[in-house]
């Protein structure tokens, strides 16, 4: 577990280095959509938070979510893989999910890749159920499940 993770929202001048690590970690043969003026693009805007994880000063994770009227999209998520497994990612997703509740967002909804094993697992043991499958999702190359979890339904079953 790490013990010395910041949370905070990402400024323009990390869009780069988001950017980057999207393409790396997660379009990984896809091609670059996550540019650096898209990733910008999303730190100004007013309906969404990009967020990174830090320790220290290196960036371990981040995560892009979009609240829309009573619901919410998590468009990128990602964590670097030597930081996998040590709570980065639930500390993050807890964070935007919080975000989202505060917000009046009761359900989150996000696609991952049919092959991601590891990410719905995780996803999985957030709370995320899979609700669809979208075949060609992915630049017509490869199938989505779009996954939701459902954050109304948590805070009335505590």
């Amino acid at each position: 577990m790490i013990c010395n993770q910041q949370i905070r929202l990402a400024k323009t001048s990390d869009a780069l280095l988001i950017a980057k690590m999207s393409r790396d970690l997660i379009e990984s043969g896809l091609g670059w959509s996550w540019t650096p003026s898209r990733v910008s693009r999303e730190i100004k805007a007013t309906n969404s938070n990009v967020i990174l994880s830090l320790e220290g000063n290196q960036v371990i994770g981040f995560a892009v979510m979009k609240y829309l009227d009573d619901e919410a999209t998590l468009n990128l998520f990602g964590v670097h893989p030597k930081h996998r497994r040590k709570g980065v990612g639930t500390r993050m997703l807890k964070w935007l999910e919080q975000t989202a509740l505060i917000s009046g967002n009761g359900v989150v909804y996000l696609e991952t890749r049919l092959t991601n094993t590891e990410g719905r697992k995780f996803y999985t043991s957030m709370g995320y159920k899979v609700i669809q499958r979208i075949p060609g999702y992915y630049k017509g190359k490869e199938t989505a499940l779009r996954m939701a979890h459902d954050l109304w339904s948590d805070v009335v079953s505590t």
